[in-house]
């Protein structure tokens, strides 16, 4: 793999790389809106339908060729924000000819957004492969960054810079999109005309040329949501059904950047020191069905639970380093909705540190129908190595979340698990656990 290309506005690289990760990244700040990356895989320059958009409400495409990663804070507090899409070429359909690479900002413009890249990586062997610096942004509320194109049966990557101040809604659209919200027309083009309802049939109707009987068919897909629901503590609750979020999967994702601790030990115990200098968190959720039966489910004692059967709550594996883009992930089958009272869903630093503070930690709660509910953890003040993030009641036959974000502080000799039992009232027995 050659060096990297610092690339201009219109310029291309050739991509030798099966699989790569195309990271937008930008600094955060005060006043700095959110940004998202997404991709739309194109034929003939449109989508073939609203399963080509993949972003944070639709996060893999179904080739499994493209996936939104998510998002990573800096871990010292320094660096870039970034939000991640994988892209496997080797997979990519054949009929796939471009692979478009986009950013929107949410609550304001990226005149607004310093810092803002574009970056291909090897995923393989993490070798930077192209990178674009966006500098000219004013009023433009979406970007179309880069893109991904074939030629001659290679894949090339071009550089594109191009602007939208229509949002993600107008990006989307251009391509093919059916959004849940209206477009604002350009200016200078015609309005669009809503379409009538549908008129009810009258006892006599009037006289009309015959008209061929219509085929029956199959129920219009829904058109894609772009709304997000970020918890906040002004705003801490949401209902699962109003965000159309009442059945399938409810996966919540924990999310961590890795980075390394140096607790000025001698050399004689720098070893011990770069075995455990990676952070550790486990995502875990104390359970109580509606016939009365508790439980945990976390990776210490492997009971990581299940998602057909009782709790009908499962964790996915066990993150050890953070090094996994996906993160750890536990996910609630909400088709057993009615067997769960409430759940609470909460973290612990298992190893890599004392405390949540500086860890910009992100979590995200993703209907499989609906909004993704998201909040971070970057408010710890006091020396707190469990976290309770999230509780899921019910309330008149509808699950409930509730943005928690409380640090506990453990008591001497009591386990972070047993802490939050307290906190809460959960009334379990615990006995010690390994991983």
């Amino acid at each position: 793999m050659g060096a990297s290309v610092s690339m201009l506005k219109g310029a291309n690289v050739p991509v030798h790389a099966r699989k790569v990760r195309v990271e937008l990244g930008w600094r955060s700040g005060a006043g700095v809106p959110d940004v998202d990356a997404s991709a739309l895989l194109l034929v003939s320059g449109k989508v073939r339908s609203d399963a080509d958009f993949v972003f944070y409400n639709q996060p893999q495409h179904s080739s499994g060729a493209v996936r939104h990663e998510g998002k990573r804070a800096p871990g010292d507090g320094d660096g870039p924000m970034t939000d991640t899409v994988a892209v496997d070429l080797g997979r990519v359909e054949p009929a796939v000819e471009r692979i478009v690479l986009a950013a929107s900002a949410d609550g304001g413009a990226f005149g607004s957004v310093p810092g803002l890249y574009v970056r291909v990586v090897d995923a393989d062997g993490g070798a930077e492969i192209a990178r674009y610096d966006s500098t000219d942004a004013t009023v433009e509320t979406a970007f179309l960054l880069g893109e991904f194109y074939r030629r001659q049966g290679a894949w090339k990557f071009r550089a594109v810079g191009q602007g939208y101040g229509s949002g993600l809604a107008g990006l989307a659209t251009d391509f093919g999109i059916t959004v849940d919200e209206p477009r604002r027309p350009s200016a200078g083009s015609p309005a669009p005309v809503p379409p009538r309802p549908e008129a009810v049939p009258s006892a006599a109707p009037a006289a009309a040329p015959p008209q061929p009987e219509a085929a029956p068919s199959a129920t219009p897909p829904q058109p894609v949501r772009l709304t997000k629901v970020t918890l906040t503590k002004e705003s801490p609750t949401v209902s699962l059904a109003k965000q159309g979020g009442t059945s399938g999967a409810l996966r919540v994702n924990l999310n961590w950047q890795t980075r390394k601790q140096f607790t000025g030990w001698g050399a004689k115990l720098g070893r011990a020191v770069a075995q455990h200098a990676d952070l550790d968190l486990d995502l875990c959720a104390l359970y109580e069905l509606t016939d009365g039966r508790k439980g945990v489910v976390q990776a210490l004692g492997n009971a990581f639970g299940s998602l057909h059967q009782p709790p009908y709550i499962h964790l996915d594996g066990d993150d050890r380093t953070g090094a996994l883009a996906a993160g750890e992930n536990l996910t609630v089958n909400l088709d057993h909705r009615d067997r769960l009272r409430r759940v609470l869903v909460f973290v612990t630093i298992y190893e890599g540190a004392r405390s949540f503070a500086d860890l910009h930690a992100t979590v995200t709660l993703q209907p499989q129908h609906g909004a993704p509910v998201d909040f971070s953890l970057d408010d710890c003040t006091v020396p707190s190595t469990v976290c309770a993030l999230a509780l899921l009641t019910r309330e008149n036959g509808d699950l409930v979340v509730r943005r928690e974000a409380r640090y506990l502080v453990p008591q001497r000799g009591v386990s972070p698990q047993r802490t939050v039992d307290q906190a809460y009232g959960w009334g379990m027995n615990w006995t010690p656990g390994r991983k």
